[in-house]
């Protein structure tokens, strides 16, 4: 069934979740999973119809102005925003047959869709699909998800790249192992899955051709992939430094020194954290619009601009991390206790810059292709 526009429901504004969500994110690091109720109320506010194809009733957004909402997210909870970011990764569903698409929306264009793809187990063929048995890590969001994914090898068909099996919740085991120091509330949990046979037209090839022709899905799947959780680390270092800039302002040391704002390394540090941290940010939505425009003009993005979205997506996510590690040398004794709210803020502004799309094999690869060389490092385009 495709929604209709009168069908749809009216978005809640998204300043209204994020105020529940100051009240409850303590609970969701501490559950170590932003609860399905709180995903539901992430749907009302459009995030997970943002990726969804307006033939099936989605209301896709542009690039930019879906980044800047996981940005405002992520600054109030950087698991949360970890967790809605995965709104865009509906491009990756794209690539279904236009059947299994019709029959996954069936019920609305409000999908969550996790993932655990890695390690890439073996499944084996039959005739109709593949048989998927194993395990794997890091489904962030699966415990709201409405459809999981798992990793299978490629064949002939895909060029030797991995397909992505789609599964329903209760075909697939949650085990929750998850102890990180840094977005804990992600519910990045294992995913197990004991000899359950996948139809054919329910895998598909991750940032292959999308059988979609909407303007979105000619955006550069994996560098919005990369885009997304790069800008997770953004709100985080945005919530540092207005934190630090409330407390300096107000705030005198234990020994009588003079309350922060007063020290003149304390107002260069900020001012320096501040300036380096919009920088990357105005890189990083430049490119973004650049390439979107190029999208909108009805031209093919090219291998520049992939490279420029993949670069300042990492380059934000390395930016972001520093920033937050710069309040905290600058705030003194205070910020090293374990409940200083500092310290939740530098785990998750770690964790962006550790993903592998974000690593720092990017610049390399970026580079390289920069001066017409062959990208580094695989999966960069």
């Amino acid at each position: 069934m495709v929604q209709t526009q009168e069908s749809r429901t009216a978005a809640v504004p998204l300043e209204d979740v994020l105020v529940e969500l100051t009240a409850r994110r303590q609970e969701f690091r501490d559950q170590r999973y932003v609860s399905p109720d709180f995903v539901a109320r992430l749907k009302e506010t459009g995030i997970y119809r943002a990726s969804t194809p307006r033939r099936f009733g989605g209301e896709p957004l542009p690039p930019g102005e879906f980044l800047r909402r996981i940005e405002r997210i992520s600054a109030v909870d950087g698991s949360t925003g970890w967790v809605a970011s995965f709104g865009s990764a509906l491009v990756y569903l794209a690539a279904l047959p236009l059947e299994t698409q019709a029959e996954l929306y069936a019920d609305g264009p409000d999908v969550c869709f996790a993932g655990g793809l890695f390690p890439v187990q073996h499944a084996e063929p039959t005739p109709s699909g593949f048989l998927v048995n194993g395990r794997w890590k890091f489904a962030s969001g699966c415990m709201g998800a409405d459809i999981l994914g798992v990793g299978i090898p490629g064949d002939d068909s895909t060029a030797g790249k991995p397909r992505t099996a789609l599964l329903r919740p209760g075909q697939v085991e949650i085990v929750q192992e998850w102890d990180v120091v840094g977005m804990k509330g992600t519910g990045s949990f294992d995913l197990a899955v004991d000899h359950v046979e996948v139809p054919r037209e329910w895998t598909f090839i991750r940032g292959g051709q999308p059988t979609v022709d909407e303007p979105l899905y000619r955006y550069p799947t994996l560098a919005y992939a990369a885009q997304v959780l790069a800008v997770v680390g953004a709100g985080v270092a945005r919530s540092a430094l207005d934190f630090a800039t409330a407390v300096g302002a107000g705030r005198t040391g234990v020994t009588g020194a003079p309350k922060l704002a007063d020290r003149a390394y304390y107002r260069t540090g900020l001012a320096e954290a501040e300036a380096t941290l919009r920088s990357a940010r105005a890189y990083f939505y430049e490119v973004t619009e650049e390439a979107w425009q190029t999208v909108l003009a009805g031209d093919p993005t090219t291998e520049q601009h992939n490279a420029h979205l993949r670069l300042s997506a990492t380059h934000l996510a390395k930016t972001a991390a520093d920033t937050v590690n710069q309040v905290i040398q600058l705030s003194g004794t205070g910020a090293i206790a374990t409940t200083h709210p500092l310290q939740w803020l530098l785990g998750d502004a770690l964790v962006p810059q550790q993903h592998a799309f974000l690593g720092p094999a990017m610049y390399d690869a970026a580079g390289a292709v920069l001066m017409g060389q062959p990208p580094t490092v695989p999966g960069f385009q």
